[in-house]
């Protein structure tokens, strides 16, 4: 009886501020993902900028919100996550609001930095207050009402999006501003911090931290290996758009709809609804699946799970099947990614792992910028040319054999870095993932192996851009300048903590 009474009682025993925190994160999530499911897209069709210079801006301003978390959250517990929340919607308002009245790259590249950086401000607060709101016994559903509100937001935001464009394509940013200028609100009036535990950490603390878990070789080795997987997650948000809205026939969806009475265009927005969709249907059954199978056989099918789903959009051209590659890759993404955080627990120094587990979100970082820069760079030298003809395209004519060829070679790229992925992670879990001097000594290798080589890539193109070419090629010059902060500073925190 006391147990039924319990589970009536679940929603009564959280305080106002968690439901007011899970509001923002519903509105937050819906104006991100709202906005990245066209951004690509309006970039390339409508302001003309070049896939490749896309790519660049997509890496950065999704790397920078997986970055700023780190100081955000040491910030919002020294100065209050009220104030923090108030930096936050202010810097999201005005990063959304002014991206959407310029249409030079450098202005919207500038504001939407602002944005991320709202953004990343914005995650800690959050997850803080859930964590700090809720008691042994809510605490799973707690987190659970938290997740859904970030799915929920990444389904209903690009819906609305996608329907609001219609009438022009600032709106795209202006309603994400709109609703984040609308959080000011429930932030003055209706939150309140959480009670603050006994300790915080300092700036300085967490700088500190972040130079102990970037130089430890072994961690840093399963980091480059996962990110592996993430580079095929960001395809959804530039060349899995790009290729939908260039080569896919969309018409027998709409058709099928119709019959349903259903007013419906299928658009490259409804990338992120689908992806966001078949987690909110599927995650309970599949984390019931998987709850008592060991980390590294759900990561790999997992892995496995998400290429197949760019093998089906090598082998295929039809609309249906087009969803059912996004679909099986979102299996695989929700499969691995959550024991993906449960296998960090297990290979982390056992006398550091809190510390740890709070820089696992570093595969987002290297995923963001090689994914999105690797993607819109094969986009633009193997797809973009041979693009058949929007009429061709609406009209459902068959691709050329050539065109076609090209096509299951682009996505078989992708395929195959899944499999690299799924090998790495087998690899390492075979002979680093246990905490010793002989496995750091070889991750320590391997790592400084491969900060080696982005030092000399990033000179190669440092002087190639600035030197090799008639005129100075900024694009390339930025690409060497990610290369060499990444393999100089990684080679310098190496050789400084030799393992």
């Amino acid at each position: 009886m006391n147990e039924k009474v319990k589970k009536k009682n679940i929603l009564t025993t959280f305080p106002r501020v968690f439901w007011t925190a899970n509001l923002m994160e519903f509105f937050e999530r819906g104006a991100y993902y709202g906005l990245n499911s066209v951004l690509a897209i309006y970039l390339a069709k409508h302001l003309l900028f070049r896939e490749q210079a896309i790519g660049l801006l997509q890496g950065f301003v999704y790397a920078l919100t997986y970055i700023v978390p780190v100081v955000g959250g040491a910030l919002a517990d020294r100065l209050g996550y009220r104030k923090m929340l108030l930096v936050a919607f202010s810097l999201l308002t005005v990063g959304y609001f002014a991206a959407g009245n310029f249409d030079t790259y450098g202005m919207i590249f500038l504001f939407l930095l602002v944005m991320a950086t709202g953004s990343g401000l914005f995650k800690p607060i959050i997850t803080g207050t859930v964590a700090r709101t809720t008691t042994k016994e809510n605490s799973g559903f707690g987190f659970g009402v938290y997740y859904w509100c970030i799915n929920l937001g990444a389904v209903l935001g690009p819906l609305f999006i996608i329907w609001v464009k219609g009438f022009s394509w600032q709106y795209i940013f202006f309603f994400p501003a709109a609703w984040c200028f609308l959080m000011l609100l429930p932030t003055v009036f209706l939150y309140k911090d959480p009670k603050r535990p006994e300790s915080t950490k300092t700036v300085q603390e967490v700088m500190k931290e972040a130079l102990l878990v970037l130089g430890n070789s072994r961690f840093m080795l399963l980091i480059v290996v996962y990110s592996c997987f993430w580079i095929l997650y960001f395809q959804m948000f530039g060349s899995v758009l790009w290729y939908m809205e260039a080569f896919i026939h969309r018409a027998p969806i709409n058709e099928f709809m119709a019959k349903l009475g259903i007013p419906f265009k299928f658009d490259p927005g409804h990338v992120t609804v689908i992806n966001a969709l078949t987690i909110v249907l599927l995650v309970l059954v599949i984390s019931r699946i998987v709850t008592k199978i060991k980390p590294v056989p759900v990561m790999a099918a997992g892995i496995v799970i998400g290429s197949s789903g760019f093998l089906i959009l090598a082998l295929t051209r039809s609309a249906w099947m087009f969803v059912l590659g996004i679909a099986v890759f979102s299996i695989g993404e929700m499969t691995a990614h959550p024991k993906y955080y449960s296998y960090v627990g297990l290979v982390a120094p056992q006398d550091k792992k809190a510390v740890y587990m709070g820089y696992a979100f570093l595969y987002g970082v290297f995923g963001s910028l090689f994914g999105s820069n690797f993607g819109a760079a094969l986009y633009e030298r193997f797809l973009k040319p041979v693009a058949p003809p929007a009429e061709d395209v609406s009209s459902g004519v068959p691709l050329a054999p050539e065109v076609l060829s090209k096509v299951q070679f682009f996505w078989l790229i992708f395929a195959v870095l899944g499999v690299v992925c799924l090998v790495g992670m087998l690899l390492y879990n075979r002979f680093f993932s246990e905490d010793t001097p002989q496995t750091n000594r070889r991750a320590w290798k391997i790592m400084l192996g491969l900060y080696s080589l982005f030092t000399i890539a990033g000179i190669y193109f440092f002087i190639s851009s600035l030197v090799l070419s008639e005129q100075i090629q900024w694009r390339t010059f930025i690409q060497s300048l990610i290369l060499l902060a990444l393999g100089g500073g990684g080679t310098a925190i190496s050789l400084r903590r030799k393992q």
